[in-house]
């Protein structure tokens, strides 16, 4: 079982959320948001997240909260939001009317984009760049996704319970890196290495992280041959697995 706001979490932080990260990795999404202003769309969900994303030179920023904004797209319940994401609903906005260009023309394409890395074709992943900024992308989503999981699901709730205090980093080897902090059992994803963790789950190589995230290898063998590597508290890589199950549902 799944549930619409922890969903509304996931789509605001970890989907939108890694607009950033695409207009890093892909030129194209890049100048498809070059403004010779910056541009700024705050979303804002009732009894839900709310987040401004910044668009300046070429790169987003995405901030928690309503900040000083140029459009404001209102929805009025999490389901509402979530048929945003899936194409289901069409907002309107309560702030920025003369905005409408850059909503159908370079916000919804780059949507779009970041759509097409996250839910890619056989064919698209024959294409070795393609493949690496879309497994990127992918990590991102999932690290993010974890921690709203375990701040807001049930279940994902009950396993943040049982994690200590500290850092947990979660990498691919010679690739990409982020941490997840918890303090008080709340969890917060750093798109970044740490310089220190007390617990620290590695994949091999992309490839092989590739393979987990879309389900083609199972993660205990994984761990027993080698090619996923666990260090330091291991209790609190358990839970933190306990929770990416979850995130497989949610992201099916």
């Amino acid at each position: 079982m799944t549930d619409a706001k922890t969903l509304a979490y996931i789509n605001m932080y970890a989907i939108l959320g890694t607009l950033e990260n695409l207009c890093e990795l892909d030129s194209e999404a890049s100048a498809l948001v070059m403004t010779k202003k910056p541009v700024s769309i705050a979303l804002a969900v009732t009894d839900g997240p709310s987040a401004t994303i910044t668009f300046k030179n070429g790169r987003c920023r995405m901030e928690q909260g309503i900040k000083d904004c140029d459009v404001l797209l209102p929805f009025s319940s999490c389901e509402k939001f979530n048929g945003l994401i899936d194409g289901t609903v069409t907002p309107i906005p309560a702030k920025g009317f003369s905005k409408i260009g850059f909503l159908l023309n370079k916000f919804t394409p780059l949507t779009d984009k970041l759509s097409a890395y996250l839910r890619p074709s056989e064919e698209d992943l024959k294409d070795d760049k393609f493949f690496e900024i879309s497994t990127k992308l992918m990590f991102y989503v999932i690290t993010v996704a974890l921690s709203q999981i375990g701040n807001n699901d049930a279940i994902g709730t009950f396993s943040a319970s049982l994690i200590d205090d500290g850092v947990v980093e979660v990498s691919i080897k010679d690739c990409v890196s982020a941490q997840i902090v918890v303090k008080n059992h709340h969890m917060v994803t750093i798109k970044e290495k740490p310089a220190k963790f007390r617990a620290k789950m590695e994949f091999d190589n992309i490839r092989l992280a590739r393979d987990l995230f879309d389900g083609k290898v199972n993660a205990v063998a994984s761990i027993g041959d080698g090619s996923v590597t666990i260090v330091g508290l291991v209790s609190m890589i358990d839970n933190i697995n306990r929770i990416l199950d979850r995130v497989a549902l949610y992201l099916a």
